[in-house]
């Protein structure tokens, strides 16, 4: 049977959000001590039913809602004034989002046909004329979508509808530029646009707080035998400390003290501190094993438990390197408006290990700055289940 592409991604997101909490509630049940009491039969048969009910649900209004409101002549007559990219923008979404029940009319702009965003955009008049258009053809719904430059163009179109019941719609330009977690807010009652913030506000941030400490009390739960004998390797096998303390940065850019097992001679925490390269002396022959197998970071669920670091995020740089690369890569400081992870979005998409350009540096940040941007719990499962997968195999691992 054939199924396209959505209803897959749609599937696929409801079994990763089952599993997420079917992982949670193990999880739960593990710190807890009550994991016998939970009804295996039960937990199955919820995790196999549930997250297939519930796309089956969602497909199905998501397929009908489109009829519905095509068949009943609920859609609404819309028409964009302005024809830049800004309004480009809103006419493939909205023909893009069966859902939002609109019927767009076409464009309304002082410039000529020829010099529009682009040809496709069908163009009904000039701006002077769309009160009379509103009027004749009953439009319900308009969408300025003029540079905030024409403050004074706009004023006098919203005079010009004032005798209409048209519903109007403002349409920042700025919402075309690269945006973090870009949303409509209120203070006080007077809107106001967030253009650079962290996911994590309201409940998303319960939600991943929540999840953060979870996990890593279960996770410190299992490995802490693996890190006594990995602590105790360390110590005898080289002179120095079992564990690495580093001075890196963490959320809002302020300094935290990360925990990693040494795996190189040196402990070295100063204003100038070389990257680890392949074949790098200073890495032991235990140390390269750690590295290998990412051992050397399980200290730092200690940090998550501190609330120092997030399980997945972006991954945090030595200060020195934070000060260096601030300066050469535009947004660089972005990836720090959330904690920093044991394990991140660049890390699952092959930029790990030495950024010896600033190329693989720039190419690691916008990783993370698309992290900001796609946040979900269904995001971060997938990329433990990544992280996990490439921890046998990953090339840039030294």
């Amino acid at each position: 049977m054939h199924i396209d592409s959505g209803l897959r991604t749609l599937y696929r997101g409801s079994w990763i959000k089952g599993f997420l909490m079917f992982s949670v509630l193990c999880a739960m049940g593990l710190v807890t001590g009550q994991l016998e009491r939970y009804s295996a039969d039960v937990l199955l048969t919820w995790f196999l039913i549930g997250p297939a009910t519930s796309a089956t649900l969602r497909h199905s209004a998501h397929a009908l809602i489109p009829l519905i409101i095509t068949g009943s002549g609920y859609a609404q007559r819309a028409v964009i004034v302005g024809a830049g990219p800004t309004g480009d923008a809103i006419a493939t979404r909205m023909g893009a989002s069966r859902r939002e029940g609109k019927q767009l009319l076409g464009f309304f702009d002082d410039r000529h046909a020829e010099r529009l965003a682009s040809p496709r955009l069908r163009l009904l008049g000039r701006i002077a004329d769309l009160a009379d258009y509103v009027r004749q053809q009953g439009v319900d719904v308009i969408y300025i979508a003029l540079p905030m430059t024409t403050q004074p163009r706009i004023v006098r179109l919203l005079d010009d509808l004032r005798d209409t019941t048209v519903s109007v719609y403002f349409v920042p330009d700025l919402f075309v530029t690269d945006l973090i977690q870009a949303r409509v807010d209120h203070v006080g009652g007077m809107p106001v646009v967030a253009v650079c913030e962290t996911p994590f506000t309201g409940l998303n941030g319960v939600l991943k707080q929540s999840f953060d400490f979870l996990m890593a009390a279960c996770i410190l739960i299992l490995i802490a035998p693996l890190m006594l004998v990995i602590a105790a390797a360390v110590k005898c096998s080289s002179p120095g400390p079992a564990l690495f303390r580093q001075y890196r940065y963490g959320l809002d850019g302020e300094r935290i003290l990360v925990y990693k097992f040494r795996s190189m001679t040196v402990c070295e925490n100063g204003e100038t501190i070389a990257q680890a390269r392949q074949n790098d002396a200073r890495v032991t022959p235990l140390g390269a094993f750690l590295r290998k197998t990412s051992l050397d970071e399980l200290p730092q669920f200690i940090n998550v438990l501190q609330g120092r670091m997030s399980i997945v995020g972006p991954r945090p740089h030595a200060v020195a390197h934070n000060e260096m690369y601030r300066k050469l890569i535009k947004g660089y400081m972005i990836r720090h408006k959330v904690k920093p992870g044991i394990t991140g979005w660049a890390q699952v998409n092959g930029c790990r290990g030495e950024t010896e350009t600033l190329e693989k540096m720039k190419q690691r940040v916008d990783f993370d700055l698309e992290y900001l941007r796609r946040w979900s719990l269904a995001l971060d499962l997938r990329i433990i289940l990544r992280t996990v997968r490439l921890i046998r195999k990953d090339p840039n691992a030294y």
